[in-house]
């Protein structure tokens, strides 16, 4: 079902203030150049446990991690509908998995989400992380999410798991190291010969274009090494929300800010 199907459909049981917002949704879909949308969306979903202390005083904080997971499953259904092609979520840093004394409940939140999506049937999901850090029955759950969607057709859904920049590119440089020297080249030959693409080509998300557009949330205005190599030629769109409360009307706003930038790609 289409867009403006759906919003049809919608239309005829909403209440009259949230018919206002429908109309509003409409409005900025309609704002919206085809030929100017991006292809690859990364989102930092910032904001969870805020949001947990904020609407659910006293509960632990999974609430929000949940609310986040919930909402992180309607942001891949809105960029699926967009015709968006790759989609990268980042849910656990390398940090955040060092620092936190019990992630218990956030691993089995991030678990959870990424068999949904994988349960659907209609995204190829990757694990994009150092999944050696996580826990050996979480690493198998994952890969198995991963093993069965590999043949789907549909849009490319990356989950940022166990997630550093810094941390992937010092995989990628151990990658590449290991393959040259499986070959039987020296460090000199390989520091001599040594080419961007050849970096580029032992990252997470190898094979993959880089992101158009990274959206972060909650107000932060900051990369925290998300896609440090990727996101060269990125545009960020900022904004205020907690990740559970950010809406459509919110991703509508960031393509319709990304379609009138011009790209200059570092010039």
């Amino acid at each position: 079902m289409s867009w403006a199907d759906r919003t049809r459909e919608w239309a005829d049981r909403l209440h009259p203030s949230e018919l206002l917002y429908s109309t509003y949704e409409q409005r900025l879909r309609s704002e919206l150049d085809p030929e100017h949308l991006p292809q690859h969306v990364a989102v930092l979903a910032d904001g969870n446990r805020r949001w947990a202390r904020l609407n659910a005083p006293g509960q632990p904080l999974v609430v929000g991690y949940q609310a986040g997971a919930d909402k992180l499953r309607s942001f891949v259904e809105w960029c699926d509908e967009a015709g968006i092609a790759v989609v990268t979520l980042w849910v656990l840093s390398t940090e955040n998995l060092l620092r936190e004394t019990d992630v218990s409940p956030l691993l089995r939140v991030i678990e959870k989400l990424q068999q949904d999506l994988a349960g659907t049937r209609r995204w190829p999901v990757k694990s994009v992380g150092d999944l050696s850090l996580l826990p050996d029955d979480m690493q198998a759950s994952l890969r198995r999410c991963e093993e069965a969607t590999a043949g789907l057709d549909g849009m490319r859904v990356n989950v940022a798991v166990a997630y550093g920049g810094r941390h992937e590119l010092r995989d990628a440089v151990r990658s590449l190291l290991a393959s040259e020297a499986s070959k039987g080249r020296t460090l000199e030959e390989v520091a001599a010969t040594l080419e961007i693409d050849d970096i580029a080509s032992h990252l997470y998300t190898a094979g993959q274009p880089d992101p158009d557009l990274i959206i972060r949330t909650s107000g932060e205005q900051r990369l925290s090494g998300f896609l440090l190599w990727q996101s060269a030629h990125s545009e960020f769109y900022f904004c205020e929300a907690l990740w559970p409360d950010f809406r459509r009307v919110d991703f509508l706003r960031a393509l319709r800010s990304y379609g009138t930038r011009e790209r200059r790609y570092g010039r």
